[in-house]
């Protein structure tokens, strides 16, 4: 058998998730190749997929990537009816550096240069205050702490009420944001990432929505 040494168009990487956006991708947003609403935020220590590992891992430093479509990974700009990238001309470095049958380059690149939120937002944006306030109080780090307790044989009543707590907070501050700023909902993705109990899953854990109110339940399996 022949070995593969071209992109054959298939899609599977783009079907898997959106590049990870670096430093020489700024150029793509100076441009408007890019808008902020079509990114979203992986933000430090949050469950994600790792391409390298397979594997859902917290997330080793905050990420910006280009968005999926709906509850789908799939690259907004990719096209699965022409099996083609919509900016591929103007597509960002991972992107360009990804070979499927030889990743080597792109893990090599992999950890360069990646940009943050604050990377990409003016030093004036009234948005910086809600986004500092909100991953001091509603951090992954913080959050996780919480949710490994409930894996304990008994799991105490202050890690429950710590991480209702915290995900009462992060949509508090989304709430306050959207509302003065009128953000969309990709726009509150790219500031302020996943909602912590859309990201945060545990067999022992049921989340229960209701409005704006958020209530968590501890339950067994039988």
């Amino acid at each position: 058998m022949k070995e593969k040494r071209q992109c054959l168009r298939c899609g599977t990487c783009c079907k898997k998730g959106g590049p990870v956006l670096h430093g020489k991708d700024l150029s793509l947003l100076d441009n408007s190749v890019l808008s902020l609403d079509n990114l979203i935020t992986i933000r430090k220590q949050e469950p994600s997929f790792n391409p390298f590992t397979d594997r859902i891992e917290p997330a080793g430093q905050e990420l910006i990537k280009i968005a999926g479509k709906g509850a789908s990974w799939e690259c907004i700009f990719y096209d699965a009816g022409q099996s083609a990238c919509l900016i591929h001309t103007d597509r960002p470095m991972e992107c360009r550096a990804l070979q499927c049958w030889d990743t080597g380059e792109i893990q090599a690149i992999s950890e360069n240069e990646r940009l943050s939120r604050f990377d990409l937002i003016g030093k004036n944006d009234p948005l910086r205050d809600f986004m500092e306030l909100h991953e001091e109080q509603c951090s992954y780090g913080k959050a996780l702490t919480f949710l490994e307790h409930l894996s304990a044989p008994l799991p105490n009543a202050q890690s429950l009420e710590g991480l209702t707590l915290i995900m009462r907070k992060d949509l508090e501050i989304r709430d306050k944001a959207i509302s003065r700023f009128r953000l969309s909902l990709n726009l509150e993705l790219f500031y302020f990432g996943r909602p912590l109990f859309k990201s945060l899953r545990h067999p022992c854990l049921r989340v229960n929505l209701s409005g704006p109110s958020i209530h968590l339940e501890l339950i067994r399996p039988a």
